[in-house]
Protein backbone atom coordinates (compact mmCIF):
# COMPACT_ATOMS: atom_id res chain seq x y z
CA UNK A 1 0.00 0.00 0.00
CA UNK A 2 1.75 3.45 -1.07
CA UNK A 3 2.04 5.51 1.58
CA UNK A 4 1.12 9.24 0.70
CA UNK A 5 2.27 11.98 2.24
CA UNK A 6 -0.10 13.88 4.63
CA UNK A 7 0.91 17.32 6.43
CA UNK A 8 1.59 17.05 10.30
CA UNK A 9 -1.28 19.25 10.93
CA UNK A 10 -3.98 16.56 9.50
CA UNK A 11 -1.99 13.86 10.92
CA UNK A 12 -2.69 15.72 14.37
CA UNK A 13 -6.47 16.51 14.26
CA UNK A 14 -6.88 12.79 13.12
CA UNK A 15 -5.56 10.97 15.19
CA UNK A 16 -6.26 13.62 17.98
CA UNK A 17 -10.68 12.83 16.80
CA UNK A 18 -10.62 9.59 16.26
CA UNK A 19 -9.01 8.23 19.33
CA UNK A 20 -11.41 10.66 21.29
CA UNK A 21 -14.38 9.27 18.72
CA UNK A 22 -15.60 12.29 17.29
CA UNK A 23 -14.89 13.15 13.61
CA UNK A 24 -12.47 14.76 12.43
CA UNK A 25 -13.34 18.40 10.56
CA UNK A 26 -9.61 18.03 8.06
CA UNK A 27 -7.86 15.22 5.96
CA UNK A 28 -11.29 13.33 5.88
CA UNK A 29 -10.05 12.32 2.47
CA UNK A 30 -7.23 10.69 3.28
CA UNK A 31 -9.33 7.98 5.68
CA UNK A 32 -12.56 7.41 3.12
CA UNK A 33 -13.66 4.29 2.41
CA UNK A 34 -16.62 2.82 0.65
CA UNK A 35 -19.57 5.03 0.43
CA UNK A 36 -18.80 5.64 -3.71
CA UNK A 37 -22.66 6.22 -4.64
CA UNK A 38 -24.05 8.14 -1.81
CA UNK A 39 -21.32 10.56 -2.42
CA UNK A 40 -21.49 10.69 -6.07
CA UNK A 41 -25.54 11.38 -5.77
CA UNK A 42 -25.05 14.22 -3.05
CA UNK A 43 -22.15 15.62 -5.61
CA UNK A 44 -25.32 15.45 -8.15
CA UNK A 45 -27.40 17.56 -5.88
CA UNK A 46 -24.64 20.45 -5.48
CA UNK A 47 -24.18 20.45 -9.57
CA UNK A 48 -28.41 21.23 -9.22
CA UNK A 49 -27.60 23.70 -6.58
CA UNK A 50 -24.78 25.31 -8.05
CA UNK A 51 -27.13 25.93 -11.11
CA UNK A 52 -29.93 27.70 -9.06
CA UNK A 53 -32.17 24.39 -7.82
CA UNK A 54 -32.14 23.52 -4.54
CA UNK A 55 -32.31 20.13 -2.42
CA UNK A 56 -32.87 18.68 0.86
CA UNK A 57 -31.35 14.83 1.23
CA UNK A 58 -31.83 12.98 5.09
CA UNK A 59 -28.94 10.99 6.03
CA UNK A 60 -29.50 8.60 8.14
CA UNK A 61 -27.93 5.54 9.73
CA UNK A 62 -27.73 3.59 13.42
CA UNK A 63 -25.42 4.92 15.70
CA UNK A 64 -21.35 4.71 14.46
CA UNK A 65 -22.52 3.93 11.23
CA UNK A 66 -20.58 7.12 9.62
CA UNK A 67 -23.69 9.89 9.06
CA UNK A 68 -21.37 12.44 10.71
CA UNK A 69 -18.70 11.05 8.80
CA UNK A 70 -20.53 11.58 5.40
CA UNK A 71 -21.68 15.10 6.48
CA UNK A 72 -18.02 16.19 7.16
CA UNK A 73 -16.77 14.67 4.03
CA UNK A 74 -19.49 16.36 1.87
CA UNK A 75 -19.11 19.55 3.51
CA UNK A 76 -15.27 19.74 2.82
CA UNK A 77 -16.26 19.07 -0.83
CA UNK A 78 -18.50 21.67 -0.81
CA UNK A 79 -15.70 24.14 -0.01
CA UNK A 80 -13.18 22.95 -2.49
CA UNK A 81 -16.34 23.78 -5.11
CA UNK A 82 -16.74 27.24 -3.67
CA UNK A 83 -19.66 26.76 -1.99
CA UNK A 84 -20.50 28.27 1.74
CA UNK A 85 -21.18 26.11 4.09
CA UNK A 86 -22.90 26.22 7.36
CA UNK A 87 -23.37 23.38 10.03
CA UNK A 88 -24.38 22.99 13.49
CA UNK A 89 -25.87 20.14 15.44
CA UNK A 90 -29.49 19.70 17.13
CA UNK A 91 -29.87 19.89 20.59
CA UNK A 92 -32.08 20.74 23.63
CA UNK A 93 -31.12 24.30 22.93
CA UNK A 94 -31.10 24.07 18.98
CA UNK A 95 -34.08 23.06 17.22
CA UNK A 96 -36.29 24.30 14.16
CA UNK A 97 -38.49 26.02 15.80
CA UNK A 98 -39.21 26.64 19.74
CA UNK A 99 -40.81 28.73 22.73
CA UNK A 100 -37.52 29.77 23.79
CA UNK A 101 -35.66 31.01 21.20
CA UNK A 102 -34.42 27.10 20.12
CA UNK A 103 -34.79 28.16 16.67
CA UNK A 104 -33.11 31.22 16.59
CA UNK A 105 -30.15 29.37 18.39
CA UNK A 106 -29.85 27.02 15.61
CA UNK A 107 -29.63 30.51 13.14
CA UNK A 108 -26.63 31.86 15.08
CA UNK A 109 -25.28 28.35 15.04
CA UNK A 110 -24.84 27.97 11.42
CA UNK A 111 -24.05 31.61 11.30
CA UNK A 112 -21.55 31.25 13.74
CA UNK A 113 -19.95 28.29 11.26
CA UNK A 114 -20.57 30.11 8.16
CA UNK A 115 -17.54 28.77 5.98
CA UNK A 116 -15.89 29.35 2.58
CA UNK A 117 -12.69 27.80 1.27
CA UNK A 118 -10.18 30.27 2.32
CA UNK A 119 -12.10 30.32 6.33
CA UNK A 120 -12.92 26.71 6.31
CA UNK A 121 -12.95 26.98 10.26
CA UNK A 122 -16.07 29.14 10.82
CA UNK A 123 -16.42 33.00 11.32
CA UNK A 124 -16.27 33.72 7.75
CA UNK A 125 -19.59 36.08 7.38
CA UNK A 126 -17.33 39.57 7.87
CA UNK A 127 -14.97 37.73 5.44
CA UNK A 128 -17.79 37.04 2.72
CA UNK A 129 -19.03 40.79 3.02
CA UNK A 130 -15.78 42.58 2.76
CA UNK A 131 -14.85 39.91 -0.09
CA UNK A 132 -17.72 41.37 -1.74
CA UNK A 133 -16.82 44.65 -1.43
CA UNK A 134 -13.64 44.30 -1.89
CA UNK A 135 -14.42 42.68 -5.17
CA UNK A 136 -16.60 45.33 -6.61
CA UNK A 137 -14.30 47.86 -5.96
CA UNK A 138 -11.47 46.09 -8.30
CA UNK A 139 -14.50 45.52 -11.00
CA UNK A 140 -15.04 49.25 -10.76
CA UNK A 141 -11.46 50.26 -10.96
CA UNK A 142 -10.93 48.08 -13.70
CA UNK A 143 -13.52 48.44 -16.17
CA UNK A 144 -13.41 52.83 -15.35
CA UNK A 145 -10.08 52.94 -14.90
CA UNK A 146 -10.49 54.35 -11.54
CA UNK A 147 -8.07 55.06 -8.82
CA UNK A 148 -8.76 54.01 -5.25
CA UNK A 149 -8.94 57.60 -4.38
CA UNK A 150 -11.10 58.34 -6.56
CA UNK A 151 -14.02 60.26 -5.66
CA UNK A 152 -16.12 58.49 -8.09
CA UNK A 153 -14.94 55.38 -6.80
CA UNK A 154 -17.19 55.11 -4.24
CA UNK A 155 -20.13 56.19 -6.10
CA UNK A 156 -19.53 53.64 -8.60
CA UNK A 157 -19.52 50.87 -5.87
CA UNK A 158 -22.33 52.20 -4.15
CA UNK A 159 -24.54 51.67 -7.24
CA UNK A 160 -23.54 47.84 -7.75
CA UNK A 161 -24.20 47.30 -4.67
CA UNK A 162 -27.67 48.76 -4.61
CA UNK A 163 -27.82 46.83 -8.08
CA UNK A 164 -27.08 43.45 -6.51
CA UNK A 165 -29.36 44.13 -3.02
CA UNK A 166 -32.42 45.67 -4.93
CA UNK A 167 -32.69 42.09 -6.41
CA UNK A 168 -33.51 40.67 -3.31
CA UNK A 169 -36.20 42.80 -2.14
CA UNK A 170 -39.10 41.18 -3.93
CA UNK A 171 -38.28 38.15 -1.33
CA UNK A 172 -39.70 37.60 1.83
CA UNK A 173 -37.65 40.29 4.45
CA UNK A 174 -35.79 40.86 1.56
CA UNK A 175 -35.86 44.51 1.88
CA UNK A 176 -34.72 44.95 5.30
CA UNK A 177 -31.62 42.39 4.35
CA UNK A 178 -30.56 44.51 1.62
CA UNK A 179 -30.83 47.60 4.06
CA UNK A 180 -28.91 46.35 6.81
CA UNK A 181 -25.83 45.30 3.58
CA UNK A 182 -25.91 48.59 2.13
CA UNK A 183 -25.59 50.21 5.87
CA UNK A 184 -22.99 47.57 6.13
CA UNK A 185 -21.70 49.12 3.20
CA UNK A 186 -21.51 52.61 4.40
CA UNK A 187 -19.91 52.03 7.60
CA UNK A 188 -17.27 50.16 5.60
CA UNK A 189 -16.78 53.24 3.51
CA UNK A 190 -16.39 55.61 6.02
CA UNK A 191 -14.32 53.11 8.91
CA UNK A 192 -17.34 53.00 11.47
CA UNK A 193 -16.46 50.30 13.30
CA UNK A 194 -19.55 50.28 15.33
CA UNK A 195 -22.05 50.28 12.53
CA UNK A 196 -20.30 47.62 10.77
CA UNK A 197 -20.45 45.62 14.22
CA UNK A 198 -24.40 46.96 14.55
CA UNK A 199 -24.63 45.16 11.33
CA UNK A 200 -23.11 42.52 11.90
CA UNK A 201 -24.58 41.69 15.57
CA UNK A 202 -28.05 42.20 13.08
CA UNK A 203 -26.80 39.51 10.30
CA UNK A 204 -25.94 37.17 13.57
CA UNK A 205 -29.43 37.73 15.05
CA UNK A 206 -28.17 39.04 17.79
CA UNK A 207 -30.59 41.76 18.07
CA UNK A 208 -33.06 40.46 20.97
CA UNK A 209 -36.11 42.91 20.53
CA UNK A 210 -37.00 45.17 17.21
CA UNK A 211 -37.23 48.20 19.50
CA UNK A 212 -33.68 48.18 19.79
CA UNK A 213 -32.91 47.10 15.95
CA UNK A 214 -34.84 50.72 15.75
CA UNK A 215 -32.79 52.38 17.53
CA UNK A 216 -29.19 51.03 16.77
CA UNK A 217 -30.02 50.65 13.09
CA UNK A 218 -33.21 52.31 11.74
CA UNK A 219 -34.35 48.79 10.93
CA UNK A 220 -37.66 47.60 12.14
CA UNK A 221 -37.24 43.72 12.28
CA UNK A 222 -34.88 41.17 13.61
CA UNK A 223 -33.99 37.71 12.85
CA UNK A 224 -35.91 35.41 15.05
CA UNK A 225 -37.49 32.11 15.89
CA UNK A 226 -40.43 32.28 13.58
CA UNK A 227 -38.22 33.94 10.17
CA UNK A 228 -34.62 32.48 10.99
CA UNK A 229 -35.50 30.19 7.61
CA UNK A 230 -36.68 32.92 5.70
CA UNK A 231 -33.21 34.76 5.60
CA UNK A 232 -31.26 31.02 5.04
CA UNK A 233 -32.91 31.27 2.10
CA UNK A 234 -32.05 35.09 1.35
CA UNK A 235 -27.91 34.38 2.20
CA UNK A 236 -28.39 31.26 0.26
CA UNK A 237 -29.47 34.07 -3.03
CA UNK A 238 -26.89 36.55 -1.71
CA UNK A 239 -23.73 34.34 -1.59
CA UNK A 240 -24.76 33.25 -5.30
CA UNK A 241 -25.52 36.66 -6.44
CA UNK A 242 -21.23 37.86 -5.54
CA UNK A 243 -19.69 34.74 -7.02
CA UNK A 244 -19.89 31.57 -4.86
CA UNK A 245 -22.13 28.28 -6.02
CA UNK A 246 -24.57 28.74 -2.96
CA UNK A 247 -25.15 27.93 0.31
CA UNK A 248 -25.52 24.21 1.89
CA UNK A 249 -26.68 23.61 5.17
CA UNK A 250 -25.52 20.45 7.35
CA UNK A 251 -27.63 19.95 10.10
CA UNK A 252 -26.85 17.20 12.51
CA UNK A 253 -28.61 14.70 15.47
CA UNK A 254 -31.60 15.23 13.92
CA UNK A 255 -32.26 12.28 16.55
CA UNK A 256 -33.07 15.44 19.42
CA UNK A 257 -36.25 16.63 17.71
CA UNK A 258 -37.83 12.91 18.05
CA UNK A 259 -36.40 13.37 21.91
CA UNK A 260 -38.48 16.06 22.25
CA UNK A 261 -41.49 15.17 24.93
CA UNK A 262 -44.02 17.47 24.27
CA UNK A 263 -46.19 15.97 21.47
CA UNK A 264 -47.24 19.37 20.18
CA UNK A 265 -43.82 21.40 20.13
CA UNK A 266 -42.42 17.85 17.99
CA UNK A 267 -44.76 18.52 16.06
CA UNK A 268 -43.99 22.52 15.43
CA UNK A 269 -40.94 21.03 14.45
CA UNK A 270 -41.41 18.64 11.96
CA UNK A 271 -43.84 21.13 10.51
CA UNK A 272 -40.83 23.61 9.82
CA UNK A 273 -38.92 20.68 8.51
CA UNK A 274 -41.67 19.66 6.27
CA UNK A 275 -42.11 23.41 5.12
CA UNK A 276 -38.22 23.21 4.60
CA UNK A 277 -38.72 20.55 2.64
CA UNK A 278 -41.10 21.29 0.39
CA UNK A 279 -39.23 24.55 -0.60
CA UNK A 280 -35.79 22.80 -1.97
CA UNK A 281 -37.90 19.86 -3.18
CA UNK A 282 -40.71 22.18 -4.96
CA UNK A 283 -38.19 25.04 -6.21
CA UNK A 284 -39.18 27.89 -4.26
CA UNK A 285 -35.31 28.21 -2.78
CA UNK A 286 -32.66 28.55 -5.35
CA UNK A 287 -29.13 27.92 -4.54
CA UNK A 288 -29.98 26.09 -1.66
CA UNK A 289 -29.02 22.59 -0.16
CA UNK A 290 -30.03 21.01 3.55
CA UNK A 291 -28.73 17.94 4.40
CA UNK A 292 -29.83 16.53 7.77
CA UNK A 293 -28.52 13.37 9.39
CA UNK A 294 -30.52 10.99 12.19
CA UNK A 295 -31.08 7.64 13.31
CA UNK A 296 -33.65 5.37 11.29
CA UNK A 297 -35.88 5.71 14.73
CA UNK A 298 -35.93 9.41 14.30
CA UNK A 299 -37.39 8.51 10.64
CA UNK A 300 -39.45 5.76 10.85
CA UNK A 301 -41.05 5.10 14.31
CA UNK A 302 -44.42 5.98 13.71
CA UNK A 303 -45.44 6.70 17.01
CA UNK A 304 -42.61 10.07 17.68
CA UNK A 305 -40.26 9.99 14.35
CA UNK A 306 -40.94 11.70 11.25
CA UNK A 307 -43.37 8.93 9.85
CA UNK A 308 -46.16 10.37 12.91
CA UNK A 309 -46.24 13.42 10.76
CA UNK A 310 -48.07 11.73 7.64
CA UNK A 311 -47.10 15.05 5.38
CA UNK A 312 -43.27 14.06 5.90
CA UNK A 313 -43.90 10.18 5.75
CA UNK A 314 -45.66 10.25 2.58
CA UNK A 315 -42.82 11.93 1.14
CA UNK A 316 -39.84 9.96 2.68
CA UNK A 317 -41.05 6.86 2.38
CA UNK A 318 -39.62 4.09 -0.10
CA UNK A 319 -41.57 3.44 -3.20
CA UNK A 320 -42.55 0.00 -4.22
CA UNK A 321 -40.22 -0.52 -6.53
CA UNK A 322 -37.00 1.24 -4.36
CA UNK A 323 -37.53 -1.08 -1.30
CA UNK A 324 -36.56 -4.92 -1.12
CA UNK A 325 -32.53 -3.74 -0.28
CA UNK A 326 -32.87 -2.53 -3.91
CA UNK A 327 -30.14 0.70 -3.82
CA UNK A 328 -31.39 4.00 -4.56
CA UNK A 329 -29.88 7.36 -3.94
CA UNK A 330 -31.82 9.88 -6.05
CA UNK A 331 -34.66 10.09 -3.78
CA UNK A 332 -34.77 12.77 -0.13
CA UNK A 333 -33.19 9.87 2.10
CA UNK A 334 -30.29 7.94 1.66
CA UNK A 335 -29.67 4.87 3.99
CA UNK A 336 -26.37 3.93 5.21
CA UNK A 337 -25.48 0.48 5.91
CA UNK A 338 -22.51 -0.33 8.00
CA UNK A 339 -18.95 -0.42 6.47
CA UNK A 340 -18.21 -3.93 5.04
CA UNK A 341 -15.46 -6.11 6.52
CA UNK A 342 -13.67 -5.27 3.63
CA UNK A 343 -13.92 -1.57 4.11
CA UNK A 344 -13.35 -1.22 7.56
CA UNK A 345 -10.14 -3.39 6.42
CA UNK A 346 -8.91 -0.88 3.69
CA UNK A 347 -9.65 1.55 6.76
CA UNK A 348 -7.38 -0.02 9.67
CA UNK A 349 -4.53 0.24 6.86
CA UNK A 350 -5.17 3.81 6.54
CA UNK A 351 -4.74 4.48 9.97
CA UNK A 352 -2.10 2.32 10.57
CA UNK A 353 -0.03 4.73 7.96
CA UNK A 354 -1.70 7.60 9.90
CA UNK A 355 -0.51 6.96 12.89
CA UNK A 356 3.16 6.17 12.23
CA UNK A 357 3.28 9.60 10.53
CA UNK A 358 2.21 10.97 13.47
CA UNK A 359 5.08 9.89 15.84
CA UNK A 360 7.45 9.30 13.15
CA UNK A 361 7.88 5.30 13.08
CA UNK A 362 7.80 2.52 11.06
CA UNK A 363 4.55 0.76 10.96
CA UNK A 364 4.96 -2.53 12.72
CA UNK A 365 1.73 -4.05 12.30
CA UNK A 366 1.10 -6.92 9.88
CA UNK A 367 -2.26 -7.46 7.40
CA UNK A 368 -2.70 -10.59 9.23
CA UNK A 369 -2.81 -8.96 12.35
CA UNK A 370 -5.01 -6.22 11.58
CA UNK A 371 -7.72 -8.97 10.27
CA UNK A 372 -6.72 -10.74 13.76
CA UNK A 373 -7.94 -7.68 16.04
CA UNK A 374 -11.33 -7.40 13.88
CA UNK A 375 -11.79 -10.99 14.49
CA UNK A 376 -11.51 -9.75 18.05
CA UNK A 377 -14.40 -7.61 17.28
CA UNK A 378 -16.63 -9.83 15.36
CA UNK A 379 -16.09 -12.47 19.31
CA UNK A 380 -16.80 -9.33 21.12
CA UNK A 381 -19.82 -7.53 19.53
CA UNK A 382 -21.58 -10.38 18.35
CA UNK A 383 -23.51 -10.84 15.16
CA UNK A 384 -25.96 -8.35 15.80
CA UNK A 385 -23.77 -5.23 16.14
CA UNK A 386 -20.43 -6.66 14.30
CA UNK A 387 -17.89 -4.15 13.64
CA UNK A 388 -19.71 -0.24 14.53
CA UNK A 389 -16.83 1.70 12.47
CA UNK A 390 -16.89 4.43 15.42
CA UNK A 391 -16.12 1.68 17.97
CA UNK A 392 -13.90 -0.41 15.81
CA UNK A 393 -11.80 2.95 14.74
CA UNK A 394 -11.59 4.17 18.92
CA UNK A 395 -10.36 0.13 19.68
CA UNK A 396 -7.52 0.26 16.98
CA UNK A 397 -6.38 3.90 17.95
CA UNK A 398 -6.35 2.84 21.79
CA UNK A 399 -4.50 -0.21 20.31
CA UNK A 400 -2.04 1.95 18.29
CA UNK A 401 -1.32 4.40 21.16
CA UNK A 402 -0.87 1.94 23.53
CA UNK A 403 1.68 0.11 21.81
CA UNK A 404 3.75 3.30 20.92
CA UNK A 405 3.57 4.54 24.70
CA UNK A 406 4.30 0.74 25.95
CA UNK A 407 7.15 -0.34 23.05
CA UNK A 408 8.35 -3.24 25.26
CA UNK A 409 4.31 -4.73 24.76
CA UNK A 410 3.54 -6.33 21.28
CA UNK A 411 0.34 -7.11 19.69
CA UNK A 412 -0.03 -10.53 20.90
CA UNK A 413 0.63 -9.35 24.32
CA UNK A 414 -2.53 -6.83 24.26
CA UNK A 415 -4.94 -8.82 22.47
CA UNK A 416 -3.42 -12.42 21.63
CA UNK A 417 -5.40 -14.25 24.26
CA UNK A 418 -8.49 -12.54 24.01
CA UNK A 419 -8.31 -13.42 20.42
CA UNK A 420 -8.23 -16.55 20.88
CA UNK A 421 -10.83 -16.66 24.06
CA UNK A 422 -13.06 -15.19 21.25
CA UNK A 423 -12.61 -17.41 18.80
CA UNK A 424 -13.37 -20.49 21.30
CA UNK A 425 -16.70 -18.39 22.48
CA UNK A 426 -17.86 -17.69 18.56
CA UNK A 427 -16.28 -20.37 16.39
CA UNK A 428 -18.99 -19.93 13.66
CA UNK A 429 -18.78 -15.96 13.75
CA UNK A 430 -15.38 -15.80 13.18
CA UNK A 431 -15.27 -18.74 10.42
CA UNK A 432 -17.16 -16.67 8.54
CA UNK A 433 -15.77 -13.99 9.04
CA UNK A 434 -12.41 -15.23 8.46
CA UNK A 435 -13.44 -16.92 5.04
CA UNK A 436 -14.33 -13.61 3.42
CA UNK A 437 -10.74 -12.63 3.16
CA UNK A 438 -9.61 -16.70 2.25
CA UNK A 439 -7.64 -16.81 5.47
Amino acid sequence: MSEVKIPRRMTTALVNSLTAGVVPRIGLEHIAVGRKYEVEAILRDMDNVAEGGATFKLITGRYGSGKSFLLQMIRNYAMDREFVVADADLSPERRLVGTKGQGLATYRELITHLSTRTRPDGGALEVILQKWISSIQQEAMKELGLRPNDAALNQEVEQRIFAITGQMHNLVHGFDFAKVLAMYWNSYKLADDEGKQAALRWLRGEFATKTEAKKEMGVGVIINDDNWYDYMKLWSEFVAHIGYKGLLLFIDEGVNLYKITNSVSRQSNYEKLLMMFNDTMQGKAEHLGIFMGGTPQFVEDTRRGLYSYDALRSRLVEGRYGSEGLKNYTGPMIRLDMLSHEEILILLQKLRSIHSMQYGYTAQLTDDQLVQFMELAVGRMGADELLTTREVVRDFMDLLNTLYQNPEKSFDDLIGERTILSATEHPDEVNDFLAEFEL
